[in-house]
C-alpha cells in the first residue's frame, strides 16, 4: 500500500519506519532538514532503533516537504503533527492537524486519514462535521521518546477508533510491521479511543507523581525510599513497574 506520514517527530518517524518494511511510505515534514536526514537514512531524532533500522533495513521510504504531490493515490495518510496544549485557552492547539486534513481532503477526498496526534475527546466527531467527511479516524499512540520505534515494534496494544474494514486493514498493517507476534487489538468508537489515550496519559502522570511524592516523603523523614517502594510494589495490584522517582 501507499502510506503518507505527515510529521516526522517521534510518532511520525517511528510509524513511517515501521510501515515502510512492507509498504511504500512517504514521510512529509515542513522541515527540510528532517526530510534530508530521512532521505540520507539518518534519524533526525535520538532513538537507537530508528537509527539502526534506517541504516540497515531495506525500507521503501522517502521524505518530502510537498504534501500535495505526496498524497496522490495514497491508501492511508497518517497525521502526527504537534498539538501542544495552550495554557491561555485551556485547549489543545490542533491547527496543524486541521490544516493537513483540509489539504488531504481537497486533493484525495476518499483517502483514509488516520490521526495519531494527541487530540481532545470529541475531536474526530467535530472535524467530520466541520469538513463534511467520514474519512478521518483516530488511532492513539503509546510510546516513549527515545524508544519510539521499539515501542511500535513491541506494542502494548493497537487501538483504532472505528469498527470498519479500513480500521482492520490499518491495524493489520501496524501488526505486520511489529516484532511482537501476539498483539492485543481493539476497535472502539472514536470518542472511546480518544478517551483511552487521555486516561492512559493521566494515569501514567499520576503514577509518576505518586512515586515522586513518596520519594520526597522518604527524604524528609530520613528513610530509604527504595525500601518503601519495594515493599509497596510487592502488591500485585500496584506492581514493580514504572515506579522510579526522578527529577520530574
Amino acid at each position: 500500500m501507499k502510506i503518507v506520514v505527515v510529521g516526522l517527530g517521534y510518532v511520525g518517524l517511528s510509524n513511517a519506519v515501521l510501515l515502510a518494511q512492507h509498504n511504500e511510505v512517504i514521510g512529509v515534514d515542513i522541515s527540510q532538514e528532517r526530510v534530508d536526514a530521512l532521505n540520507a537514512r539518518k534519524s533526525p531524532i535520538i532513538d537507537a532503533e530508528l537509527s539502526e533500522y534506517l541504516a540497515e533495513k531495506d525500507l521503501n521510504l522517502s521524505g518530502s516537504t510537498d504534501l500535495q504531490s505526496s498524497v496522490d493515490d495514497a491508501d492511508y495518510v497518517i497525521i502526527s503533527t504537534p498539538t501542544n496544549y495552550d495554557e491561555k485557552t485551556n485547549f489543545f492547539d490542533t491547527s496543524s492537524v486541521e490544516t493537513v486534513i483540509a489539504n488531504v481532503i481537497a486533493k484525495e477526498p476518499n483517502t483514509c486519514i488516520v490521526l495519531k496526534s494527541t487530540i481532545p475527546v470529541g475531536f474526530i466527531d467535530d472535524v467530520r462535521e466541520r469538513f463534511v467527511t467520514d474519512a478521518v479516524i483516530f488511532s492513539p499512540e503509546f510510546l516513549r521518546e527515545g524508544k519510539a520505534l521499539y515501542d511500535n515494534l513491541h506494542p502494548s496494544r493497537i487501538i483504532v477508533g472505528e469498527k470498519s474494514d479500513r480500521a482492520e486493514v490499518f491495524a493489520n498493517l501496524l501488526a505486520q510491521g511489529a516484532i511482537k507476534s501476539e498483539v492485543d487489538v481493539m476497535f472502539t468508537g472514536a470518542r472511546e479511543a480518544e478517551a483511552i489515550k487521555l486516561f492512559s496519559n493521566t494515569y501514567l502522570a499520576m503514577r509518576v507523581s505518586f512515586f515522586n511524592e513518596l520519594d520526597s516523603y522518604a527524604l524528609a523523614g530520613d528513610m530509604s525510599s527504595r525500601e518503601i517502594i519495594d515493599g509497596v510494589s510487592l502488591d500485585p495490584r500496584i506492581g514493580k513497574h514504572y515506579n522510579n522517582p526522578s527529577f520530574g
